[in-house]
């Protein structure tokens, strides 16, 4: 029990800004063995994202403004973790020519125009999808099963794909093993046959599938593999990903 809490402490510190009580060591290996917990910490986030979203919609009545605020909670919540990798990966595929230099270009902690462009797009699509959702009455729904597939895409691609560095996060987080991510892709199902049922999960899985497969191909060509920037990229673009799926079964009447 001691070391799936240890797990469950060390993947909140990765993915989040929230503290953990215990001091707990990083050592290589020791983030991959923490994957199986990472849909989970992706739920609490979302689960707590909603509050100031649903007090904002109960308060205006305006969804717009809920969506906003949900973002926002979203972002304090990780500190724009994940949406620094998605800036970092426009500025060095975009702005790069040879794959040493797009590494170079994406470990600059300034922002480019490719970044900014990225951003822009991927908060304009995640603000318009949780608006409808708001309208739709399955916010809260949709939050919760994008944040757990959306968490899941990232041991995908440090399965699937070799490092790209020779140190950072990519190769300090280590390989998963095969049951550490069993685990999260079997909580995931559950949890959102649970939450949304059969045609909303097979839904979720297909788009989780053809973001990490988008992404992947993309790190592979530019960068020969992934990257901690990669993980925060692959975690933006499932996201929107699995909202536009559970939108589209929604819409068109087949939940």
């Amino acid at each position: 029990m001691e070391r799936l809490v240890a797990d469950f402490g060390r993947a909140l510190m990765l993915l989040s800004r929230i503290p953990w009580p215990a001091r707990l060591e990083f050592q290589s290996g020791l983030i991959a063995r923490s994957v199986w917990c990472w849909p989970l910490v992706g739920i609490l986030l979302a689960g707590m994202a909603v509050l100031p979203a649903q007090a904002v919609l109960g308060l205006t009545g305006n969804t717009g403004l809920a969506a906003v605020f949900a973002l926002m909670a979203l972002v304090g919540l990780t500190g724009a973790l994940h949406e620094d990798g998605l800036a970092d990966c426009a500025d060095g595929f975009g702005g790069g020519v040879t794959r040493e230099r797009k590494l170079a270009i994406m470990r600059d902690s300034r922002i480019g125009s490719y970044g900014v462009v990225a951003l822009v797009i991927a908060f304009a699509a995640r603000f318009f999808v949780l608006q409808q959702a708001i309208e739709s009455g399955v916010f809260m729904m949709l939050l919760l099963v994008v944040a757990l597939f959306s968490r899941l895409s990232m041991p995908v691609i440090m399965l699937f794909l070799s490092p790209a560095r020779e140190d950072g996060l990519g190769r300090g987080a280590g390989r998963p093993a095969v049951v550490p991510f069993l685990v999260a892709a079997l909580l995931c199902i559950l949890l959102t046959l649970l939450l949304a049922g059969p045609v909303m999960m097979l839904a979720s899985v297909l788009a989780m599938v053809l973001a990490c497969f988008v992404v992947g191909l993309l790190a592979r060509w530019q960068i020969g593999g992934h990257s901690g920037d990669v993980l925060g990229c692959c975690q933006i673009v499932t996201e929107i990903f699995v909202a536009i799926a559970l939108l589209s079964v929604l819409h068109g009447g087949l939940a």
